[in-house]
């Protein structure tokens, strides 16, 4: 079952018209120093001493290698066992290793989809998939975030139309938007409905989130049930790569033809990866999942109590309301000087649509979250107080 609470981030993202603001500094060029809500390592394998020891045999027998092609570096006995693992965990058919999640989309999406068929796609996907989607096709039609409502009656006009097109439904298990996730029950029955195929991408939650690590696919029963699966590593499984999962073989060995010239994984990734499965698949995965969610939900209480707002269902990312883009660009500069690092995320598409996300981790602690908490009302409460004060325009003086 879901987790449910007691009560009740400037560089521009290329994908979305997003901007991550930057954590800023001393101004001495020196990086930002605080308390770090901004990693992303939600269940602190990256110094995992059985981690650090996989990488460090792995390296030892393998080498440092050299960046190649898949294709070049031959199916290693250790990819094709993290290929069957990441299958295995998803209840799919087959699975295929990407560079990254951001090129684990591309490969799936501009591999699979002609210029005739149609995307659907939550509003709200940013990255490679949005990425891919525009370059696939001009047959786009976004859906209001989260609205399967409003995905089905696109969907269904579409088909109306054409009864024979493709159509591929593109979400997200989780929002690293605003920590929505999707009815994909509803969405995997308007596929059926209408021909139409369901790509889920599990970027946000494999690994971290449900008592088995299997994110928001396994809450809701829908292991298997996709048709299409892209995530990545680097969330929960201390290395950087991606994958695409798929129901059929034939899929997965169709977008290998295609892709034979992408840049392999090296042993150290896939051991690396393969010992986070491990130890995500035991007790030990089970007990950081539950200290992480534990850290969620007291955050999320902290930041309620300090009267803040917050987005979504607990997750790893705590998305906190900003507000304006100018108060975001207040709050930004007067983060680092309080000791917190977070993300602030400022979307110039809609008004009032900035926000903070805080990335909560098992290793933090309730002292860490009650200071955050109290930390960003600080920062929220200086930032709108440098808003009030009006700018001093210089006197003019008659000649």
């Amino acid at each position: 079952m879901r987790h449910r609470e007691q009560t009740d981030t400037g560089a521009p993202d290329r994908a979305g018209s997003l901007r991550i603001l930057p954590m800023m500094g001393a101004g001495d060029g020196t990086p930002p120093r605080g308390l770090d809500f901004a990693s992303q390592d939600c269940l602190g394998l990256s110094t995992h001493p059985e981690i650090v020891e996989a990488a460090a045999e792995t390296l030892r027998r393998f080498g440092v290698r050299s960046v190649c092609s898949a294709a070049e570096s031959g199916d290693t006995n250790l990819s094709v066992a993290l290929e069957r693992r990441i299958a295995d965990f998803l209840q799919m058919e087959e699975a295929m290793l990407c560079p990254t999640g951001r090129s684990a989309g591309h490969a799936v999406i501009r591999g699979l989809v002609r210029p005739s068929d149609h995307v659907v796609i939550d509003e709200a996907v940013r990255g490679g998939l949005r990425e891919a989607t525009e370059a696939a096709t001009r047959h786009l039609q976004p859906f209001r975030h989260l609205d399967a409502e409003h995905c089905g009656s696109l969907i269904r006009a579409i088909r109306a139309r054409d009864s024979r097109t493709g159509i591929l439904v593109v979400t997200e298990s989780l929002s690293p938007l605003d920590s929505g996730t999707p009815d994909l029950a509803a969405l995997r029955s308007l596929c059926d409905e209408c021909g139409a195929t369901l790509l889920v991408d599990v970027a946000q939650d494999l690994g971290c989130l449900g008592e088995d690590g299997r994110g928001h696919l396994g809450l809701q029963d829908m292991l298997g049930r996709a048709d299409l699966v892209t995530g990545n590593f680097s969330k929960s499984f201390a290395s950087n790569g991606g994958f695409v999962a798929a129901r059929t073989r034939a899929v997965t060995a169709y977008l290998r033809a295609r892709e034979a010239a992408e840049t392999a994984l090296s042993p150290i990734q896939i051991a690396v990866i393969l010992k986070a499965f491990t130890i995500i698949d035991e007790a030990e995965g089970r007990e950081r999942r539950a200290r992480l969610m534990r850290n969620v939900l007291t955050l999320r209480a902290a930041l309620r109590e300090q009267g803040l707002e917050v987005y979504g269902e607990p997750s790893a990312t705590v998305s906190v309301k900003i507000g304006s883009a100018d108060l975001a660009d207040c709050v930004g500069r007067r983060l680092a000087e309080l000791g917190l690092l977070a993300e602030i995320v400022v979307s110039p598409e809609a008004d009032e649509a900035a926000r903070l996300r805080l990335h909560v981790t098992a290793g933090h602690s309730e002292a860490d979250t009650a200071r955050a908490a109290a930390c960003l009302a600080e920062v929220l409460e200086r930032a709108r107080g440098d808003l009030a004060v009006p700018a001093r325009r210089p006197a003019l003086r008659a000649a």
